[in-house]
């Protein structure tokens, strides 16, 4: 599994992006209510053994590079597990960045940091 952030809309207001892939790797999304149903659920779940996992790989990806006798296959499996684990977390980011209520005074900010990349 790997994640295109590209194929991700910015903001799908009322849906959730859930940590698995659909058909040909396809973005799954859950009607978030906020009811914390079984899928909810499922998904906090999910979302915790990838923050988890990553950490791991982290550490075991510091190992690989620190050890100077590792080698190529050595170090292509850590980056691979590395790449994997990464792509886990920033849809973890996305998902749950994408739940955080939105305040006027960031819409204020976000219009003025608009205003101020593209003036007229």
């Amino acid at each position: 599994m790997s994640y295109d952030r590209d194929a991700v809309p910015a903001n799908l207001p009322g849906l959730r992006l859930l940590p698995w892939e659909g058909e040909g790797g396809k973005p799954c999304y859950l009607s978030a209510d906020g009811a914390g149903g079984v899928l909810s659920r499922l998904a906090d779940e999910i979302e915790a053994e990838q923050l988890s996992d990553g950490a791991e790989v982290l550490k075991g990806a510091v190992a690989v590079q620190d050890d100077g006798k590792a080698g190529e296959h050595a170090l292509r499996l850590a980056l691979r597990a590395t790449t994997q684990s990464f792509g886990n977390v920033l849809r973890v980011a996305d998902s749950r960045g994408a739940r955080l209520p939105v305040t006027a005074d960031d819409r204020q900010e976000a219009h003025e940091s608009e205003l101020r990349a593209h003036p007229a």
